[in-house]
């Protein structure tokens, strides 16, 4: 299914045998060193979205649940080997995990795959990739953490003699809530800071999709974790989420997804003063200068945006483009959108796959005809694609009105805005007007031109000539309603530590 080109058959779509197994399991959750059901009995059904149909059901954890992954992790961490651990043995323990992931790469992509949406291909070569050499760089991280010795000088104790230092300890116990765009990968950039400065954890994966979290428990298991240091608990985000969320146990509470959830679970967890990441929504701009190459330009707002089908919380969804060559800017990208195939992510020959539920794809289709009804025209796609599972078109709007809701809310689709502009500083206020800050991308060989523009731009990425460009070194994270925190990065061992002062007379 696509604008012009559609797979409806699902041909080469069969899961390998090892996949199939996996998925067709009693799914369970993992508590302490045991794997569970809820209390409460109830479980969740699991939906492939490039079919509509349910291929799994995993337990409906609610908050006994939370309270029991809370109590094996609080124990974890201050009474078992793991509190005793030497900082090389937790580095070890990393690279043992990243390894074990290397190893089932293939499987591990084919069960996102069936459970996002996403391609296997993009699955295995972007996202598992990219959670294995962020454990690698993590893992780095374990034998580095330190303090430092600081001179005293206090006025009122001339005589003392003193010695300060401070020390970085691990925070405690880490709730992690994810989403489901990239569900592996977001457990990953929580989990290996958590692990790498001796906290213990217990995550919540989204209800969509928990079936990547859950192998990866089993991998954890095999790597030789102590009990209670991992905890999964599946369920919905409303019950079992809000749950972690206002649990009195958790240390520091970190979470992926929208800006309103997050705002309820920033709320939640200060009535308890846990400590917060929140990495939230964007509507992020992508600038085409003048000078650009259009067609290396053109190429790269289609990948920064269609990526995931959109489902990414950077996705360059609005288009900025030089009216001198919007035209020609605007009709590449169109061509490449018309060019790519919708299908089943384990079809080999499917460039996109469907959005994540039917929820997502009612969303997406109501932006798309509200553009419409505010004035917008389509220059390609516009809808669903197909009449089975969550497919949409990708899609370019323009003629669009900078105040309408498809520029200035996220839609978190395969949809482009598409607006000229006449000079950088109009360009600027523009990119800015938006109550989101997560990233922004440049997209000129005029440098002069590009670092003038940068420090303006208030985002917490700026890629030139590139999007969503990520390594494990560089911190991620957003400006204005976009988040608080950053992930990756040495930035993020602060926020699983916290800094202890020690000072000594002697």
């Amino acid at each position: 299914m696509s604008t012009n080109n559609s797979n409806t058959g699902h041909s080469n779509t069969a899961p390998s045998p090892k996949v199939a197994e996996f998925i067709a399991r009693q799914h369970k959750m993992l508590i302490g060193s045991e794997w569970t059901e809820a209390v409460s009995g109830s479980t969740l059904g699991v939906i492939n979205p490039a079919t509509g149909e349910e291929i799994a059901r995993t337990p409906s954890g609610d908050a006994q649940d939370i309270d029991r992954a809370v109590s094996a992790a609080r124990k974890a961490f201050e009474d078992s080997e793991w509190s005793r651990m030497r900082p090389a043995q937790r580095e070890r323990l990393l690279w043992r995990l990243a390894d074990l992931m290397e190893q089932n790469i293939e499987e591990l992509a084919e069960i996102e795959s069936i459970d996002n949406g996403k391609t296997a291909i993009v699955a295995q070569h972007v996202d598992i990739t990219l959670a294995i050499d962020f454990l690698r760089y993590m893992a780095g991280w374990a034998t580095k953490i330190e303090g430092r010795s600081v001179d005293i000088s206090i006025p009122y104790m001339p005589d003392a003699v003193l010695h300060g230092y401070t020390r970085r300890e691990p925070v405690g116990v880490v709730g992690a809530i994810i989403a489901w765009n990239f569900p592996l990968l977001l457990a990953v950039w929580k989990l290996g800071p958590a692990l790498a400065t001796g906290c213990t954890f217990v995550i919540k994966p989204a209800q969509e999709t928990p079936l990547s979290i859950l192998r990866l428990g089993e991998l954890i298991q095999e790597a030789g974790y102590p009990a209670g240091v991992v905890n999964i608990v599946t369920g919905d985000g409303a019950v079992a989420g809000d749950a972690l969320a206002k649990h009195p146990g958790v240390n520091k509470l970190t979470f992926t997804g929208s800006t309103e959830v997050g705002k309820l679970i920033g709320k939640a967890a200060m009535n308890n003063m846990t400590r917060v990441t929140l990495e939230l929504g964007g509507k992020s701009p992508a600038i085409v200068l003048p000078d650009a190459d259009i067609t290396k330009a053109a190429a790269g707002v289609a990948t920064g945006i269609f990526f995931n089908s959109g489902q990414v919380c950077c996705a360059g969804s609005r288009l900025y483009v030089h009216k001198k060559i919007f035209d020609n800017t605007v009709a590449d990208i169109a061509s490449i959108a018309e060019g790519m195939t919708l299908g089943h992510g384990l079809d080999p020959t499917v460039d996109l796959g469907p959005l994540v539920s039917q929820k997502q794809l009612d969303r997406v289709c109501g932006y798309i005809d509200d553009g419409l009804s505010q004035g917008a025209s389509i220059v390609t796609g516009g809808g669903r694609a197909g009449d089975s599972g969550y497919f949409v078109k990708p899609t370019i709007l323009a003629d669009v009105d900078h105040n309408a809701r498809v520029v200035q809310e996220e839609i978190f689709g395969p949809v482009l805005v598409a607006i000229p502009f006449e000079d950088t500083d109009e360009v600027i206020r523009l990119a800015n007007d938006s109550p989101y800050g997560l990233g922004a991308s440049i997209w000129s060989n005029n440098l002069s031109e590009v670092h003038r523009m940068i420090p303006k731009i208030q985002s917490g990425s700026v890629w030139v000539n590139c999007h969503t460009a990520l390594d494990p070194a560089l911190p991620f994270g957003g400006y204005k309603q976009s988040g608080l925190g950053r992930e990756m990065g040495a930035e993020a061992i602060e926020h699983y530590t916290e800094v202890k002062t020690v000072l000594m007379s002697v």
